[in-house]
């Protein structure tokens, strides 16, 4: 099986990203044709392996980067996942007020400041559950 997965590789290629093959379909990894015309795509299984994984990046990236993520209670930390998956942390890091807000504990800040954005205005009923899951604690809107 090794040299399978070696000749695989070398008479594939290896794309971390996904790129159009020589028929023009899209594919990503070994020749993994995930195209909506014809490709196998990604089976459900593949599907939550990836975001398990991302979760975990996302995780690493915000307690690395705020000391205060850490301390949240759970409600709190799934919707700043939540954010921080949607918007990345480059992007997230421009939301000054609302990070201000989370570190001292003023989620009611915190959540008027997520809100008042143009992703709050991109993501409608998102925004929303996650701005009321920051100031509330809670999942009862969810």
């Amino acid at each position: 099986m090794k040299e399978l997965i070696q000749m695989l590789k070398r008479h594939e290629g290896v794309k971390s990203h996904a790129y159009k093959c020589s028929q023009n379909k899209i594919t990503v990894g070994v020749g993994r044709n995930i195209d909506q015309e014809g490709g196998i795509g990604l089976s459900d299984d593949e599907i939550d392996y990836l975001l398990q994984n991302d979760v975990e990046r996302v995780i690493k990236e915000l307690a690395s980067e705020y000391p205060w993520f850490n301390s949240l209670d759970e409600v709190r930390k799934d919707a700043m996942i939540d954010i921080a998956f949607n918007l990345g942390q480059t992007r997230l890091r421009l939301f000054k007020r609302a990070l201000a807000g989370m570190e001292v504990g003023d989620y009611e800040k915190a959540a008027a400041e997520f809100l008042d954005s143009k992703w709050a205005t991109q993501t409608g009923k998102r925004a929303l559950e996650l701005a009321d899951m920051i100031s509330t604690g809670d999942y009862s809107n969810a």
